[in-house]
């Protein structure tokens, strides 16, 4: 009786710090699809931290996590390519930001095609929003064609792949 008193008493504290680091704290995502390839690769399991979430915007480059504009209850993994009242541009399909091309070393190719959408460029991103694309560019679903994403909907800042072992790291 003893025993399972102790197991008890040790495993509810021990549930409700996990449910509150994983409603609080941390994110854990599975990839469904090649749009961020060959940063993050089909499959791979990621970790975001929403702790920082409330203390700002977003910032350029940084990966996360937000609810699709176009599916509710289905999260998306995109890159920051600009931020509220910056203007976005893409020019024989070339992305520009604030008439300046990005350093994008982690970008597949170089091109950001303009699928058919409403967006009308140049765009100058709303106050209060993202702009988000994919890093692998022609297989991204991304603002190019929903547009600005609140950053309100923003959910988490990814930190790291955890799986599989092979490509565990940070990241960029």
């Amino acid at each position: 009786m003893r025993r399972a008193l102790w197991l008890v008493s040790a495993a509810v504290p021990a549930v409700l710090l996990v449910l509150f680091l994983r409603v609080f704290v941390v994110g854990l995502y599975v990839v469904p699809s090649a749009s961020m390839e060959l940063t993050i690769e089909v499959g791979d399991l990621i970790l975001g931290q929403k702790v920082s979430i409330a203390l700002g915007t977003p910032a350029v480059g940084q990966v996360v996590t937000f609810e699709s504009p176009e599916s509710p209850g289905t999260t998306l993994v995109k890159r920051v390519v600009a931020v509220g009242g910056q203007t976005v541009d893409v020019p024989a399909g070339r992305l520009r930001v604030d008439g300046e091309p990005l350093d994008e070393p982690y970008a597949i190719g170089r091109t950001a095609a303009v699928p058919e959408s409403g967006v009308a460029y140049p765009h100058v991103v709303v106050e209060g929003c993202v702009w988000v694309m994919g890093d692998n560019r022609e297989a991204s679903r991304d603002s190019r064609v929903f547009g600005d994403v609140p950053a309100s909907s923003v959910s988490s800042y990814i930190l790291l792949t955890y799986w599989p072992l092979d490509r565990l790291g940070l990241v960029r």
